[in-house]
């Protein structure tokens, strides 16, 4: 006789990850692995009844922040409680690795808008290994497959120093890349509007990218523009992938800005040709028309020179303020236009850690109700040297015709582009944070059609795993890890909106990392089975 189940789902739905249509099977978990599939005489140690409800691999999220997180949450409750059983972190080109003791102060400064503010980090890690080995040993409820940040290791190397990198620094800024691949490192991200990731030349990212290519790792980026010069900056990454024969994945894929509406038909298709000359690139794409980013970055890539403090010192100097009023109000601003794009009304305030009061609230309101210069752009100045640069913000500027473009494509994975919070944290952060996946399931699957429910897990599973290439994972077949999700398809919706952003969704019943029961009958078990995985 076998040994008995771990496991035992029964009766449900099986959507198996490939796309394909649903099949009513058991599932039956042993040793963290998926046994058996089909119509099974076993029993279960503990048995999920799964009839009328759909049993899907885990979410595997590709673009998300939760390394920077993690540690202060480590029960990840806003992505387990939605499904995301693995997250890809490390993205947008900043990640809490490598670190420089003689920059440490920088990446601290820089990253303290998206750092829990009142947890103690520690910062007792340099390496890549370090940092994770960390991050596994205090127990995770979710796996985390790592990036590592262009931008960090740039920090690393030179600070926030525009110039060139020199022979020496191009040198060290490939050893470090390497060593965090030798270490598991899926890929390199870069995050190209924010500094100092910014500064890299193309040549300068052809030549990390070929460090790549030996590792077979792959290149995410979010392009060094997603408005008016969104093409070329498509171009730019396909150069990237198609100088190193390496795969390419372009983040939350999007045209900002209502003036670059409607580009995504044109960016869709260079990415297929590009495929047709044999660039394996893909994009993903968050289910909302609002992104979410750092405050800073709604100035020039040239005031935040130097780290924040220096971009502070910048904003008390009188021609200082003057040369980037006239930026903006010219266009010509060097970096994303986002002011121009989403406009006052259409920036809100996310997380504001030393002035909560400003919370949930438009830059135009906030600034209207302030004193001083009729010029907006001048109280902004002054109100951003208030808060020290530190807050983060909500834009709407992406039009809903487009997402609904990007997600039809075969191409396109989904994402939430967030980090890990909790209900405790307060403020207002994006609403994807708790609500991506079931978003895609209840609004774009069940309700508007958009997509398949099959095709929208495919989208959720196989393809994003597919692309990192994680071992095992990202499908409902028999010796993959037990990441399985189990929710009703009638009732499956996000609840978390931009007013009331920390409400989890309805309809996930249960959820199971490695073989253990993370989320059962709707409501975190505390189990702890998550990993870091590695790249083989």
């Amino acid at each position: 006789m076998s040994e008995k189940l771990d496991i035992l789902i029964r009766g449900g739905k099986v959507v198996d990850g490939t796309g394909s249509p649903w099949v009513r099977e058991d599932i039956g978990i042993r040793e963290g692995r998926i046994a058996r599939i089909g119509a099974l005489d076993e029993d279960g140690r503990k048995t999920i009844d799964a009839k009328g409800m759909v049993a899907s691999p885990g979410f595997v999220d590709l673009h998300t922040h939760n390394d920077l997180t993690i540690l202060a949450h480590r029960d990840a409750e806003s992505y387990i409680m939605q499904g995301v059983t693995t997250a890809c972190v490390g993205n947008c080109g900043l990640s809490l690795v490598p670190v420089s003791p003689d920059s440490l102060g920088l990446l601290k400064r820089y990253l303290a808008p998206f750092l829990v503010s009142d947890f103690e980090y520690g910062w007792d890690w340099k390496t890549f290994r370090e940092y994770y080995e960390k991050v596994e040993d205090g127990g995770i409820s979710q796996n985390l497959a790592p990036l590592v940040g262009q931008g960090s290791i740039r920090l690393a190397v030179k600070g926030f120093d525009s110039a060139r990198a020199s022979g020496d620094e191009m040198g060290a800024m490939k050893q470090l890349l390497e060593e965090s691949l030798e270490e598991g490192a899926f890929g390199m991200s870069t995050g190209l509007i924010y500094p100092p990731g910014s500064y890299s030349s193309t040549e300068e990212l052809v030549e990390l990218g070929a460090v790549l290519s030996r590792y077979g790792a792959i290149y995410a980026t979010h392009l060094r523009n997603e408005g008016d010069r969104l093409m070329e900056s498509l171009d730019e990454a396909i150069r990237i992938g198609e100088a190193n024969g390496v795969g390419v994945e372009i983040s939350h894929h999007k045209a900002a800005g209502r003036a670059n509406w409607g580009k995504v038909h044109a960016t869709l298709r260079a990415m297929e040709q590009a495929r047709q000359r044999g660039v394996e690139i893909n994009c993903d794409v968050y289910p909302y028309t609002a992104g979410s980013t750092t405050i800073t970055a709604l100035l020039p890539v040239w005031a935040q020179e130097g780290g924040v403090d220096r971009m502070l010192e910048r904003l008390a100097s009188w021609e200082i303020r003057s040369e980037i009023r006239r930026q903006i109000a010219e266009g010509s601003m060097e970096g994303e236009r986002l002011i121009e794009g989403a406009g006052w009304e259409g920036i809100v305030v996310g997380e504001c850690p030393s002035r909560r009061e400003f919370e949930g609230k438009s830059l135009a309101s906030i600034l209207k109700e302030r004193s001083g210069s009729d010029d907006l752009c001048e109280r902004f100045f002054d109100w951003l040297l208030e808060i020290q640069g530190n807050s983060t913000m909500v834009l709407f500027h992406m039009d809903e015709d487009d997402v609904k473009t990007v997600m039809s494509s075969p191409l396109s994975s989904i994402i939430s582009d967030a980090w890990v919070t909790t209900p405790s944290s307060g403020g207002k952060p994006h609403p994807r944070a708790y609500g991506t996946f079931p978003r895609v399931l209840g609004k774009y699957a069940r309700e508007e059609r958009v997509l398949t429910l099959e095709d929208a897990i495919r989208k959720m599973t196989s393809l994003p795993a597919g692309k990192l290439g994680l071992e095992k994972r990202g499908l409902i077949k028999e010796d993959f890890w037990a990441d399985i999700v189990v929710f009703d398809p009638d009732t499956i919706a996000d609840t978390a909106t931009y007013a009331e952003p920390h409400q989890y969704p309805k309809g996930i019943e249960y959820v199971i990392v490695n073989g253990k029961v993370v989320v059962e009958n709707g409501r975190l078990t505390g189990a702890r089975p998550g990993r870091v995985l590695k790249r083989a």
